[in-house]
């Protein structure tokens, strides 16, 4: 029987244990770092960056959610926030969603599992890394990265590599290197690298690279 595959890794910053448990009752799918206070998620932060923060408003120590959003920004601006709160005004719902340290999204509580992991998968296959490459290839069209930079072939490295991770994010199939590489237009070394990256970084487990490889035997 093979283990559950897993779409992703939270950091859950929630002070309620009941609600942390929840949430990973809800969604077994996903790996979860549950800490109860901002200073606590600066530090798993720098020990691991996750694919997504889920972040409470109102957490242990008399800290504030929003109070630490702009320092969980500086640390991982790539990594999607979807804050979750049932004590925030509307007033202070806009203000997460305003400006340079914003969350991608707010939700109430009591919350909505279904809305929830709705939110979770759009935030993991759409923001992030996503709106990182939206940006380069930007840049790109307003000619402020040139044909032939070295800065092209990076978006187009992380570009491939955000097109693999929605893929095989909790994915069981095995990838076929040589069937990548031609949708990509590369070759399968770059293919090979791009899943490494992504397997180093954490964003993919490592027995990807066995099916990957079990399924290069066969194309031999």
């Amino acid at each position: 029987m093979q283990p559950t595959p897993i779409r992703g890794h939270v950091l859950l910053i929630e002070d309620n244990p009941v609600q942390a448990r929840l949430y990973q009752d809800a969604f077994p799918d996903f790996s979860w770092t549950w800490v109860t206070t901002g200073t606590a998620a600066v530090a798993a932060l720098a020990e691991h960056l996750p694919d997504l923060i889920l972040l409470d408003h109102v957490l242990d120590a008399g800290e504030s959610g929003l109070a630490f959003l702009p320092k969980l920004k500086s640390l991982a601006a790539h990594i999607p926030v979807v804050v979750v709160s049932g004590t925030l005004a509307i007033a202070d719902q806009l203000r997460a969603l305003s400006g340079p340290n914003a969350a991608h999204y707010v939700i109430e509580k009591p919350v909505d599992l279904d809305r929830l992991e709705q939110t979770i998968d759009t935030a993991l296959r759409e923001c992030g890394l996503g709106e990182a490459v939206a940006a380069l290839r930007s840049l790109e069209r307003a000619e402020l990265i040139e044909a032939g930079d070295r800065e092209r072939l990076f978006t187009e490295r992380l570009a491939r590599q955000h097109a693999l991770l929605n893929r095989l994010r909790g994915s069981t199939a095995r990838p076929n290197i040589s069937q990548l590489a031609t949708e990509f237009s590369v070759d399968r070394r770059s293919i090979r690298r791009d899943l490494q990256d992504l397997v180093t970084r954490g964003q993919l487990p490592p027995e990807i690279l066995a099916r990957e490889d079990e399924a290069n035997s066969r194309d031999s």
